[in-house]
């Protein structure tokens, strides 16, 4: 099989966001450039066949990077230890690449591989603002599971003065297992060069017999409910499928689920209006139930006491805009 520039695993796996930035200063002998955003398909190729050993999915390119993955064992690490990685992830020490702009860093606690994100620990408003955003990850990430969709095991934890959110990897299996995964940005890139939302990709998908109806109906569910919810962050690297034996897509858990709204841009706090959608000829048949698991998601943060008392106002009157839209739509949620 051939392919214009790398193939979609490829892409996936470069080094990009939070923890691609450091990745040229940590490794000049490379010799690339200084920002990922200049690099060129070379570059990229570079970086996975020499510092390619914990991309994500189940590949390793070049003989530097399978040789390297084949020496090393996973470093165990406690909660107690995350303040200390977290001070070492900020100053550009070595981890893999999952993308993503919130600060994270790649360990392996209690005989599991996570991704661990973190706030500041000082007392601005903006590492106030992450230290509640990620107590609402984990508490949307248990409301798409108990709505029967799949979502990533996380938990939230206090350690030193910042947040943590503790995510599990599933592109791992145990120390040192890995599954197949690609993003729904490779995907779409590959098969169709759209990247609008993703209720339309799930049709595309669906049309194309790449994926199956539940899987499809689960992407449009997701899109429902992270609008309700918020999350104005539900670009196509945010969605992620197993590829199966047969080469056809699997739906994996979902992450990133959280009122992305009201996140900071840097060190400044934006007043944002939250306005939930109506349903759709789209969503039609999936919005009532979400917009139940919205208001529910909703109440949950509000009675939520690790959350500030402003930050539970705010999902107050959220809930009451989901509230207030359900009214009007009766028909569809009782």
């Amino acid at each position: 099989m051939f392919f214009e520039g790398l193939p979609p695993f490829a892409a996936d796996m470069s080094p990009q966001g939070y923890m691609g930035r450091s990745f040229t200063t940590r490794y000049p002998e490379l010799d690339v450039p200084r920002r990922i955003a200049d690099w060129n398909d070379d570059h990229r190729l570079i970086a996975l066949a020499s510092r390619g050993e914990d991309c994500t999915g189940n590949l390793i390119i070049g003989d530097q990077s399978l040789n390297r993955f084949l020496a090393q064992s996973p470093l165990p690490a406690h909660p107690g230890d995350y303040p200390e990685l977290a001070r070492s992830s900020m100053s550009g020490q070595p981890g893999s690449s999952p993308g993503g702009e919130q600060p994270k860093f790649a360990t392996y606690a209690e005989g599991r591989p996570v991704l661990v994100k973190f706030s500041g620990d000082d007392e601005s408003a903006a590492a106030r603002r992450w230290r509640d955003l990620l107590v609402c990850e984990s508490l949307a990430l248990e409301a798409v599971r108990a709505a029967g969709v799949p979502a990533a095991a996380a938990r939230a934890l206090y350690v030193d003065g910042r947040r943590f959110l503790e995510v599990e990897r599933f592109d791992r299996i145990g120390a040192r297992g890995r599954r197949a995964l690609l993003s729904l940005g490779a995907i779409d890139d590959e098969y169709f060069g759209h990247r609008d939302n993703w209720t339309k990709a799930a049709q595309r998908l669906l049309a194309e017999q790449l994926i199956e109806p539940e899987d499809a109906r689960n992407m449009r569910w997701l899109d429902t409910f992270g609008q309700l919810i918020g999350n104005s962050d539900r670009h196509f690297g945010n969605l992620s499928f197993f590829v199966e034996d047969d080469d056809r897509l699997r739906l994996a858990p979902v992450y990133d689920m959280l009122p992305m709204l009201f996140a900071p841009v840097e060190s400044d706090i934006i007043e944002r209006r939250f306005e939930p959608a109506p349903p759709t000829a789209d969503n039609l048949d999936v919005w009532s139930h979400a917009a139940r698991c919205a208001a529910a998601y909703w109440d949950r943060l509000v009675d939520s006491s690790e959350l500030s008392g402003e930050f539970r106002e705010r999902c107050l009157r959220c809930r009451e805009a989901v509230q207030e839209l359900a009214s009007r739509v009766p028909e569809l949620l009782p």
